[in-house]
């Protein structure tokens, strides 16, 4: 590999754990998070193996062809862009989802959102009736139709790409048949599919301003549209809460993630909206308030 890379062509130990050594110190140099990790999930990708296959074949000798593709996939991670936009997937709640720089990188803390949901929805009537608004991969409806048997799922986004992605994903896991997905503007592409007994949305929540103060790889990369909640992070909840009551069944759930410094500001919204709704705050993994559930009876 070139210098710039810590692997030069000739000379060094070309087997793959060498350049796997050898990437892991790199990355490292450049700080980024996890180096080994990283390097064996850009070095399977390159080879297309998996992190196990990687192992098994690790007296195996890379060609040149196979280094010159890993030395730009190295310098593309080291400028900062994020390693699920390399690869074009990133693993949530155990399965894989296409992934662009359409749409956010899925977060632990949202697939806590989402076994909430799961743990809602499963005694609910069958077929559970469920939408997701603001879907971006379709990974949290995708992901509870996956675990809730013959569950209904209508996901929606205002952006193109994340539609076509939402699908794909729905294809990929064989869920096409009770996952769809609709371009528009919350719930606008679905006013009068419903009723919907539960709905889910991990809506841009970060101010305007804070925007600009995000880590570079998040700032840089992904798309402002799916972050910036305007001057006080509350724009979209202020957009797509109205529209539900005509939508929603009774008794039904809103499960919505929230940024833990303006959770109650969104559940006093909720409040004007449904006064006889009962709110509950969940806290996640960091102890910090997350997620808002209301309950309409």
């Amino acid at each position: 590999m070139a210098p710039e890379t810590g692997i030069r062509s000739a000379g060094d130990d070309k087997t793959l754990a060498g350049i796997l050594r050898l990437s892991t110190g790199y990355l490292q140099q450049r700080g980024v998070p996890s180096p080994r990790l990283e390097a064996e999930l850009l070095l399977g990708h390159c080879l297309r193996l998996s992190r196990l296959q990687l192992y098994l074949e690790f007296e195996r000798p890379l060609e040149e062809g196979e280094l010159a593709r890993l030395r730009e996939l190295l310098r593309v991670r080291a400028s900062g862009r994020p390693l699920a936009y390399i690869v074009g997937n990133r693993e949530f709640l155990g399965r894989a989802f296409l992934v662009s720089e359409s749409v956010l990188i899925p977060r632990p803390e949202t697939e806590e959102l989402v076994q909430l949901a799961i743990i809602r929805a499963a005694p609910m009537d069958h077929p559970a009736s469920v939408l997701d608004l603001g879907c971006g991969s379709g990974c949290i409806g995708i992901s509870i139709a996956a675990e809730v048997p013959e569950s209904r799922v209508d996901l929606v986004d205002l952006e193109p790409e994340a539609v076509r992605l939402t699908r794909a994903n729905a294809e990929l896991l064989g869920l096409d048949q009770r996952c769809n997905a609709f371009e528009g503007s919350w719930a606008e592409p679905v006013l009068g599919r419903g009723p919907y007994q539960l709905v889910v949305s991990n809506p841009p929540y970060v101010t305007s301003s804070e925007c600009l103060t995000l880590d570079r790889t998040v700032r840089d990369f992904e798309p402002r549209l799916a972050l910036d909640g305007g001057l006080d992070g509350l724009a979209a909840y202020r957009s797509l809460l109205p529209a539900l009551g005509t939508l929603m069944d009774r008794p039904s759930l809103v499960l919505l993630e929230c940024d833990p410094r303006r959770i109650h500001e969104v559940a006093e919204l909720c409040r004007r909206l449904w006064p006889d709704g009962q709110l509950t705050c969940h806290k996640d993994l960091s102890n910090r308030e997350r997620i808002l559930e209301v309950s309409l009876r």
